[in-house]
């Protein structure tokens, strides 16, 4: 049935009375997420689960306030959670290229750092001191004493024994040597060779006899030497550990909960006592130049028994909680600092540094998905790290063979972090149907929609959200009718009467312009005016390119009627998106027929510039033509159809129904009214379905009829499944209120062509025919008479093999 649609139907106007208060300064702040119940249960499963696997993707499009809402969603809910623990590195003295992770209650790790700091402070001044006192130098003289006289000893008594067999000891590079004496002096290499044969071989046997005693005599001192060594570095051992072992004794009982920290004390207490040559040097004494074969050591000999927190929580409250926008390798998981050292590069433990995973851990970490993949290796390494369990730092470099240099391997840290990626949903699918991993790691779906129900209730949540954006971006506040607009204008974003928009960055833009606006006015409100210039401002930015159209329709250059009849051609409706900005425009589209087989051919497609979805359009009125008049014949019909001055492109079937009653008119020889504009997709049965951007089609129909004058007998019609849709612009509203525009809704093909004809379109007869002097009845009399006419056209039946 077709229905001429009211004002009050074509859009769907709130009342500010309706609003409960005079202005958006009356209301409560939002303090959750509004419009998105199925997201928000989703969410708090996934933030409540703590098995492995159970992280989290937000699927949801820009623009609706997906991050900020999330983030403070999580925030709201990790305030009730525990703190986690500090992490720190400290060196690892069995192996210095894998340094230890020690874990730490929450703030203790500064505690430690600070404690170790001190210690070491202490002792680097109290060893010299101790080692320089008298009392130690007594000690030491005392414990040596009786060492070094066995020592003088033995070597007088070997002295002694040389000279009476006629040799002196001498002290060379070489060691000590035998020099045989004659006369009281002592005989060179050459003078040797000159003495009697029976002389030197007395001396040769004297010598070697000697060189036994001597051997012996140097191994003792060896062992003398040795044991001095050992004697004294014992005797520091304990002077040293009598001065320290107190201290590491008290930081230990106040980390008497932590065995790793007791274990780490215990070894440094080990390395002091092994190194106390660095700690008894005084500051003005040169330091011992390292090897070059270990650029990795410091010159700092202090260095290595320093703290590196890479986890430091003492300032958190509740479960960390990060948002990481620029998820490269390095910022994610963390990475080893580099610096030159003896013409290389080095690193060493104190130049481990964590990343948003590991401040993130015990907590949440929020990733932008699409940021995450752009970087390099960091979704990998991101992976890996979750199905490991644990955080590894390592340079993406030597994991994946670019480079190999030994380097630091710091010991894992377990990984307790919950992932929430954000992104769209489609990148959702594609990581879903492609990466395996994707799907054992993130089980939680929580999608964000793009609409919300237009009830009372979110109303109110509506106007709350206004408030906490004025609020938060000190902003003019909204009165009763600024906040209906804005109600209204959300409508329209979704093009549903019933629905709000959640794309809240829109929202919130049109309210920052309407600001500006107030502001010029010097109104301490923003009203209705103020919305209604911010929205028709934002409009003029953006179409140039519409009334550059729209002048050229004018003007003549595009041939489109808005009087008068025509046979075969009628005014279709399409939309024009810009981007930013999206305008509706009508289009002449024509039919030509003729006799042929060819069927309904697409010209659009012919010239290869329909999309798939127009050509699929074309094919189903093909179809209706079938079903509903060559039941009984062949359909022997040769028909173009065709967008004139079309020359971008055609995609979509919003037009099909145009292009059928094109078709209709020209085999029924009735002319169609140019004043009225249709849109909407048909089906084999002569069903007119709903179509897309319907308000943009009406107003720019509107547009040129304006242009031209409007006469009250211009009109759009569209699908009856589409007045839910309707959120036309006040103008138009206006127009139709005043009798001066009309919107038809029609159900059926049948119904439109009636409308766009002025004829019946003729209901079926029991014998298959239609009633006379109907739209039905000429069709089907026109192709019933193309079908005969085929037939006895020679060239036609030319082809055709004859009967035996």
């Amino acid at each position: 049935m077709v229905n001429k649609l009211s004002a009050e139907q074509i859009r769907n106007v709130c009342d500010a009375n309706t609003m409960h208060c005079e202005s958006t300064q009356d209301l409560r702040p939002l303090t959750e997420i509004i419009g998105q119940d199925r997201a928000v249960r989703a969410l708090k499963f996934g933030l409540g689960i703590k098995d492995h696997g159970f992280n989290v993707y937000v699927a949801g499009y820009s623009g609706t306030g997906r991050k900020t809402a999330v983030k403070n969603f999580v925030e709201s809910q990790a305030k009730m959670q525990p703190v986690p623990a500090d992490w720190l590195y400290v060196n690892n003295f069995n192996n210095q290229y894998e340094p230890r992770a020690i874990q730490l209650p929450q703030g203790r790790g500064k505690e430690f750092r600070d404690d170790m700091k001190n210690f070491i402070e202490n002792i680097k001044n109290t060893l010299p001191k101790i080692f320089e006192s008298e009392d130690y130098i007594i000690k030491r003289d005392a414990t040596l004493r009786d060492i070094e006289n066995n020592r003088k000893q033995l070597i007088e008594q070997l002295t002694a024994k040389a000279q009476r067999e006629g040799f002196v000891i001498q002290t060379t590079a070489m060691g000590l040597l035998l020099i045989p004496v004659l006369d009281g002096k002592p005989l060179s290499e050459e003078e040797m060779l000159t003495l009697p044969q029976d002389i030197k071989t007395n001396l040769s046997e004297k010598r070697e006899k000697l060189e036994k005693e001597l051997s012996h005599t140097m191994r003792q001192l060896i062992d003398m030497e040795r044991q001095i060594h050992n004697t004294l570095k014992k005797l520091n051992k304990e002077v040293a550990l009598f001065a320290i072992g107190h201290q590491v004794q008290n930081i230990s009982e106040k980390y008497q909960a932590e065995p790793e920290v007791r274990d780490y004390l215990r070894m440094v207490e080990s390395d002091i006592l092994d190194n106390l040559q660095q700690f008894t040097r005084r500051n003005n004494e040169p330091q011992q130049q390292m090897p070059p074969s270990m650029p990795w050591i410091r010159e700092d000999p202090y260095k290595k028994y320093e703290v590196n927190i890479v986890i430091d929580n003492s300032d958190t409250t509740g479960a960390p909680v990060i948002m990481e926008t620029n998820p490269t390798y390095h910022n994610l998981l963390g990475r080893t600092e580099k610096e030159t050292q003896f013409g290389a590069l080095t690193t060493d433990f104190s130049m481990i540094r964590g990343g948003s995973i590991h401040k993130a851990n015990g907590g949440y970490l929020i990733i932008p998905v699409e940021e995450l993949l752009r970087s390099p290796f960091s979704y990998d390494g991101l992976k890996r790290n979750l199905k490991d369990g644990h955080i590894i730092i390592e340079e993406p470099e030597e994991r994946y063979g670019f480079l190999s240099v030994k380097t630091i391997k710091p010991q894992p840290i377990p990984l307790t972090a919950k992932i929430i990626l954000i992104g769209d949903p489609n990148i959702y699918q594609m990581m879903f149907s492609r990466d395996s991993d994707f799907r054992e790691l993130f089980k939680i779906k929580a999608e964000f929609d793009t609409t919300m129900p237009r009830t009372d209730e979110e109303v109110k949540a509506y106007a709350a959200f206004v408030c906490t954006l004025c609020d938060r971006e000190q902003l003019n506040h909204l009165d009763s009718s600024g906040l209906a607009k804005i109600i209204e204008y959300s409508s329209r974003i979704v093009e549903d009467q019933q629905k709000l928009s959640t794309q809240f960055s829109l929202i919130a833009d049109i309210i920052r312009e309407s600001n500006f606006y107030a502001s010029e006015d010097k109104s301490e409100i923003i009203t209705a005016e103020h919305i209604k210039k911010a929205i028709d401002e934002k409009i003029f930015r953006n179409n140039l390119v519409q009334e550059k159209i729209q002048e050229m329709i004018t003007r003549g250059f595009f041939l489109i009627d808005t009087t008068e009849q025509k046979i075969g051609q009628v005014n279709g409706l399409s939309v024009m998106s810009l981007g930013d900005f999206s305008f509706g425009i009508p289009s002449r589209v024509t039919a030509s027929i003729g006799l042929g087989r060819e069927g309904v051919i697409d010209i659009e497609r012919e010239a290869k510039m329909g999309g798939p979805i127009h050509t699929k359009g074309v094919l189903i009125l093909s179809g209706y033509i079938n079903d509903k008049y060559t039941r009984d014949k062949p359909l022997n019909l040769s028909a173009r159809l065709v967008f004139e001055q079309c020359y971008s492109g055609v995609e979509g079937d919003s037009a099909s129904s145009a292009e059928l009653y094109s078709l209709l008119s020209a085999l029924s020889g009735s002319p169609i009214k140019q004043n009225i504009a249709v849109t909407g997709s048909v089906n084999q049965k002569g069903e007119v379905q709903a179509i897309g951007g319907v308000n943009e089609k009406i107003e720019g129909f509107y547009e040129v009829c304006k242009a031209r004058g409007l006469t009250g007998e211009q009109a759009v019609m569209i699908p009856e499944s589409n007045v839910q849709n309707l959120m036309l612009k006040e103008e138009v509203v206006d127009a139709v209120k005043a009798g001066r525009f009309n919107i038809y809704t029609i159900k059926t093909i049948d119904e439109g062509i009636e409308v766009l004809t002025g004829k019946k379109a003729g209901q079926p007869q029991p014998d298959g025919t239609y009633e006379k002097d109907t739209i039905n009845y000429q069709v089907d009399k026109t192709l019933r008479e193309m079908a005969n006419k085929l037939k006895e056209c020679p060239i036609a039946n030319r082809d055709k093999p004859k009967k035996e």
